[in-house]
């Protein structure tokens, strides 16, 4: 008898705990589901936290041009980290080594190279098929290789004709990537679902198919990058996933084409190059490119941190809002990341790497950009929010940019088709740079630039979204 009244408590205990999480343990009362283990996002490296806040953006200055005021919105930002610094040539660096040794990989893999197909993996530790992928854990034989081998990394290399030097081919550096536009895909005009899209007051009849505009990519046979946006009737949440092919190399020539008789070939040859420039903010990259950099950059933590099930929100440009909020310390009487109105600290102390008069660059000590973190950050721990370089954002350039924005997250996206004309290809610029005055380098003046343009003053750097913090 004890036996079964021990069996009879276990087994009751077993399903005690079986239903715990469904329902209530004291007396059939609403609990909750357990929350269970909570992890906390660690701080990313080279990062800080910009709190949420609330700010007027704009000048909300008189044109002088036209006497009309220009507009200024009331807006809120959620939480996010942000790089200290403008991404910088060695930072940037590390994107391109990247890509060339994936591409070395996939030749020495390939069997019209050394066919070598331990670079690649295959199966699984059990011996099951998986899609194939680079192996990074073999090094590239750099030095001791076979002919083979060394065909297979000299194809990613071109001498040039005048100076003979051996140098890596720029052309072929290019990054391939997916996304998924999950925002497009929940819009009510474009749920799969007709019943619920009728529910929710969509215009469109149960019958009538739902076109959208998908991009795609490929390398046409002449080795050119071909990206174009097709049209088609949406079939599947797969008509949301883009596929984008961008070449990375900064266009190191944009500093003898920016500024035209000068004498800048010395930066053209080195300050991408030279160790000197290492720390120094990346240029004449493109907005595609710092966006393919952010795509990167979040596909390399993520599989480098192999933290299965564990969403990590991705690395991206900032949007003008989060921008602005970050540089003004969110506050709406802040023009400058500093407290004081004017780039001087003292009378010949300055508080950022800008232009205070006609060709006036060298007055601050700096002729072009200066290295990161030679100035004092602003109140987040930011460094170089105004001056040194000019920033990208996300947000798409227009005229009515903030009144199209919500007041909540603020974001004006367009994602412009391949055949659309340059004005719907421009994107925010902000902070000014090196080579502007005191007005341009405000935190709250805007200024945009064709997304597939680099230029000599324009950088760029990341943005994280952070997770789970109700406070």
């Amino acid at each position: 008898m004890k036996q079964y009244l021990v069996i009879i408590l276990i087994l009751g205990s077993v399903l005690s705990c079986g239903r715990r999480g469904i329902g209530s343990s004291v007396g059939g009362e609403l609990t909750g589901v357990p929350v269970g283990k909570v992890w906390d996002e660690p701080t990313p490296y080279n990062m800080v936290l910009v709190t949420r806040g609330s700010i007027t953006m704009g000048p909300g200055n008189i044109d002088s041009l036209w006497g009309i005021t220009i507009p200024t919105r009331g807006i809120s930002v959620d939480n996010f980290w942000m790089d200290e610094t403008e991404i910088t040539n060695s930072q940037y660096k590390q994107f391109v080594y990247w890509v060339r040794d994936s591409i070395i990989r996939e030749r020495i893999a390939d069997p019209r190279y050394a066919g070598d197909d331990f670079y690649k993996i295959t199966e699984n530790e059990y011996g099951d098929p998986v899609t194939p992928h680079l192996n990074w854990s073999i090094p590239i034989p750099w030095s001791r290789n076979t002919e083979e081998e060394e065909a297979a990394i000299n194809s990613l290399y071109v001498t040039h004709p005048i100076t003979g030097q051996r140098m890596l081919d720029a052309a072929q550096l290019n990054f391939r990537y997916e996304w998924f536009d999950a925002a497009e895909a929940a819009r009510w005009q474009r749920q799969l679902n007709r019943i619920q899209e009728t529910a929710n007051g969509s215009n469109n009849s149960a019958g009538e198919k739902v076109m959208i505009s998908k991009d795609t990519a490929y390398i046409a046979f002449n080795g050119q990058i071909v990206n174009e946006t097709i049209t088609r009737p949406l079939g599947s949440l797969y008509d949301f996933v883009h596929t984008r092919i961008v070449n990375i190399y900064p266009d190191t020539t944009t500093w003898v084409n920016d500024f035209p008789n000068a004498n800048n070939e010395v930066y053209m040859r080195n300050y991408f190059s030279h160790p000197a420039y290492a720390h120094h903010p990346v240029v004449g990259v493109t907005w595609e490119q710092a966006t393919a950099f952010c795509e990167w950059r979040t596909m390399f933590l993520r599989r480098s941190i192999n933290r299965g099930g564990i969403a990590i929100e991705k690395y991206r440009l900032p949007t003008e809002a989060e921008w602005e909020l970050a540089a003004r310390n969110a506050n709406s009487d802040s023009r400058y990341p500093w407290e004081t109105g004017d780039g001087k600290s003292t009378p010949d102390c300055y508080q950022a790497n800008f232009n205070p008069g006609e060709g006036a660059y060298a007055a601050d000590n700096h002729l072009i950009p200066a290295r990161v973190r030679s100035f004092k950050p602003n109140q987040f721990g930011l460094y170089d929010m105004a001056g040194n370089v000019a920033e990208w954002t996300s947000t798409a350039y227009s005229g009515s940019g903030l009144e199209l924005m919500n007041d909540l997250n603020p974001e004006y996206r367009y994602n412009a088709l391949t055949d659309d004309p340059g004005i719907l290809k421009r994107k925010v610029v902000k902070g000014g740079s090196w080579k502007d005055n005191a007005t341009f380098i405000r935190s709250d003046i805007r200024d945009s630039e064709l997304q597939h343009k680099g230029r000599s003053w324009i950088g760029f750097r990341c943005v994280r979204t952070q997770v789970g913090t109700g406070k």
